[in-house]
């Protein structure tokens, strides 16, 4: 074999390994896989005093293969192996109708239905705080302070509150898990714009006032387009504060429908498998909903023709 021919498999593998795809989800995959090795051991370690107890309820004798394979099936474990989540998620996903309370698709749409409500509420609050802000000192001085001082309370706490509260004023259904929800996603958008708008070097506000520009057309031609990249990062965050939200206020109102009800019917009976698919489910509608912002900055920055 000539040396040529030796080198050209290790070459072709250094090709595969700087192709770009492998350069940029190989990371990803090496720590999806240690996290997964992680969390089967930790069910094992977690659930193999649960399975020894039930083999010596009943009497019956047991070697070692038969406590793992019990940690790895167990009904209801105190740590579900992956495999059982994913099995459990699956079946919920695809082995009913959509429309059905036991479909984690329809749970997932109701909640995902209060998520876009709440964001769009919540972006358009903290749009308009940071607007007043950067424009009066006054309302910096007196309102900024207050806005942080109102993420100090636990929304654990606020959500129960708010839920009465606004059903006392009638209002029900999807409109209070929505206030909750825009109530944790307005703040990192505040103070994202807040430091977007302000961002601009001083000469560029000095040369603007030399060019007697309007408020306004400060706010058009400097201000805005300097607070974009701040906007998409802080929308980013309060998409997945905005779920959260979503979720939280679902559980003290008993709801039938949602991700937060999947969870509290998991908790009432034990089932350990629903709620981790649920908060499976939970981490791919936030993942899709932050994909989703982040497509949209890509397109926006290409028409502003900068990179995102």
């Amino acid at each position: 074999m000539t040396s040529s021919a030796r080198a050209f498999p290790a070459s072709r593998a250094g090709a595969f390994r700087q192709h770009p795809l492998v350069e940029r989800h190989a990371p990803i995959a090496t720590i999806v896989l240690i996290l997964i090795a992680i969390w089967y051991i930790a069910a094992v370690l977690m659930n193999l005093s649960l399975v020894r107890d039930h083999f010596e309820r009943e009497e019956t004798p047991y070697a070692v293969s038969d406590l793992l394979e019990g940690t790895m099936s167990a009904e209801r474990p105190l740590l579900p192996a992956p495999h059982q989540v994913i099995a459990s998620f699956a079946e919920s996903v695809f082995g009913y109708a959509l429309t059905s309370p036991r479909s984690l698709v329809y749970h997932s749409g109701v909640t995902l239905s209060a998520t876009l409500l709440g964001f769009v509420l919540g972006a358009l609050l903290g749009i308009g705080l940071a607007l007043m802000i950067v424009h009066s000192r006054v309302l910096e001085k007196s309102l900024l302070p207050w806005i942080i001082c109102s993420q100090m309370v636990p929304i654990l706490a606020l959500a129960p509150i708010f839920i009465v509260a606004l059903g006392a004023m009638g209002l029900q259904g999807l409109l209070p898990k929505s206030i909750v929800s825009a109530y944790l996603s307005f703040f990192p958008i505040t103070i994202g714009m807040v430091k977007g708008f302000t961002s601009p070097d001083p000469m560029q506000f000095d040369l603007m006032r030399t060019w007697s520009a309007t408020p306004r057309q400060v706010l058009s031609k400097l201000r805005w387009p300097s607070a974009i990249p701040y906007l998409f990062a802080s929308l980013k965050v309060a998409v997945t504060i905005s779920l959260i939200g979503a979720i939280v206020a679902e559980l003290p109102t008993g709801a039938e429908a949602g991700i937060g009800a999947r969870l509290l019917a998991g908790s009432y009976y034990g089932q350990t498998i629903q709620i981790w698919a649920a908060l499976l489910a939970s981490a791919i509608l936030a993942s899709s909903l932050i994909g989703l912002v982040d497509l949209t900055e890509r397109v926006v920055a290409r028409k502003m023709g900068t990179r995102p």
